[in-house]
C-alpha cells in the first residue's frame, strides 16, 4: 500500500488554507484528522472548512455524528480507513490534515483501542473506593507489571482502565502498548508546520476574535438550546463550554474569551509536543502568516512520497 501523506500542525496555524493548495498539487482529497470536526453543527468554533473550501477540494470525516452522540477514536479509525480506501479506489490520494496526533496514528499505524464495559468499570471503581488506590495498583502490578510501572500508584483512573481492559479482553493492558513505541517509516510521509511561540499566540487570539465575528456565540446558543450541557465528548471542545457558561450568566463575555484563548494556547502546545515524538514528521518553519507562507515547500516535500 502506498504511504499516507499528511499535513499536520497545531490549531490556528493556517493549515486548512495551506491544505487546499497542497491537495490541488497532489491531486488529493482531504481526510480531516480533527477530534471535534466530526460533530455536526459545531462549525465555527472548530474552524471546520467552509462550504466553498469543501467544494474546491473534497473533504472527508467531517460531520460524522451529532454532538449528543458518543464518539471514540476506534470509531474514527474505522471511518477513516474506509474513507481512505474509497478515495484510493477512485484514483486520488488521501491527504491527512489536522492537529490530532492520536487520530493521525490511529489511521496510519496498527494501533488497537480496546473497548469498554460499563459494568466492569463500575465494579472496579467501587472496589477502588473501598480498598484505595495503592491496593488497586498493587493488584495491577501482580498481573501486569509492565503496565503498572508506567502508572502512578495514585492514578486510580488509569489503574482502573488497565484492569478493565485485562478483564474484558483477556490480554494484559501493556500488550496494546507495543505498537505505540514504533513509527514505521513506510507508512507515512508527513509535513509539519512550526511557528514561533509569539506568532502562534498572536494567531490564536486573532482566530478567536474572527470566530466570534462570524457568529460563534449564536452557534453555541443553538447548541445549548438543543441540550449541549448534558452531552459527552463534544462538550470538551474549547470555547464551547466557556461561551455556554457566558450564556448561562456564569461568565462575562470578556472572561469567556480570555479563557478560550488561554485553553487554545495550551492545546496548541500539547499538539506540538505530541507530534514531536513522531520522527516521520519533517518540520517547516512558518512566519506569522502561518502555513500558507511555506506552502511551496510543503508541496515539494509531499510530492516526493
Amino acid at each position: 500500500m502506498e504511504p499516507f501523506v499528511a499535513l499536520v500542525a497545531p490549531t490556528a496555524s493556517g493549515k486548512t488554507v495551506a491544505a487546499l493548495h497542497v491537495a490541488d498539487a497532489l491531486g488529493a482529497e482531504i481526510l480531516s484528522i480533527d477530534s471535534m470536526q466530526v460533530y455536526r453543527g459545531m462549525d465555527i468554533g472548530t474552524a471546520k472548512p467552509t462550504p466553498e473550501q469543501r467544494a474546491r477540494v473534497p473533504h472527508h470525516l467531517l460531520d460524522l455524528v451529532e454532538p449528543s452522540e458518543p464518539f471514540s477514536v476506534s470509531a474514527f479509525q474505522a471511518a477513516a480507513r474506509a474513507a481512505a480506501d474509497d478515495v484510493r479506489r477512485r484514483g486520488p490520494r488521501p491527504l491527512l490534515v489536522g492537529g490530532s496526533g492520536l487520530y493521525l496514528r490511529a489511521v496510519v499505524d496498527d494501533l488497537e483501542f480496546p473497548g469498554t464495559e460499563p459494568e466492569v468499570r463500575d465494579d472496579l471503581e467501587i472496589e477502588a473506593a473501598l480498598v484505595g488506590a495503592e491496593r488497586m495498583h498493587g493488584r495491577l502490578a501482580e498481573m501486569d507489571p509492565a503496565a503498572a510501572s508506567k502508572i502512578e500508584p495514585a492514578n486510580v483512573r488509569r489503574t482502573v482502565r488497565a484492569l478493565e481492559v485485562a478483564a474484558i479482553t483477556g490480554r494484559p493492558f501493556s500488550s496494546y502498548a507495543a505498537a505505540w513505541q514504533t513509527y514505521p517509516p513506510e507508512r507515512m510521509r508527513a509535513a509539519g508546520i512550526r511557528l514561533a511561540p509569539g506568532h502562534l499566540s498572536a494567531r490564536v487570539e486573532m482566530r478567536v476574535q474572527e470566530m466570534l465575528a462570524a457568529g460563534w456565540l449564536d452557534e453555541v446558543e443553538k447548541l445549548v438550546a438543543a441540550g449541549f450541557g448534558g452531552w459527552l465528548t463534544s462538550t470538551q471542545a474549547i470555547g464551547y463550554a466557556e461561551l455556554a457558561r457566558h450564556l448561562a450568566g456564569q461568565l462575562s463575555l470578556e472572561d469567556a474569551v480570555r479563557q478560550t484563548v488561554k485553553r487554545t494556547g495550551h492545546l496548541a502546545r500539547r499538539q506540538v509536543a505530541w507530534f514531536r515524538r513522531d520522527p516521520r514528521i519533517r518540520w517547516f518553519d512558518a512566519d506569522v502568516e502561518g502555513a500558507p507562507s511555506v506552502v511551496d515547500d510543503l508541496v515539494a516535500y509531499l510530492e516526493a512520497a
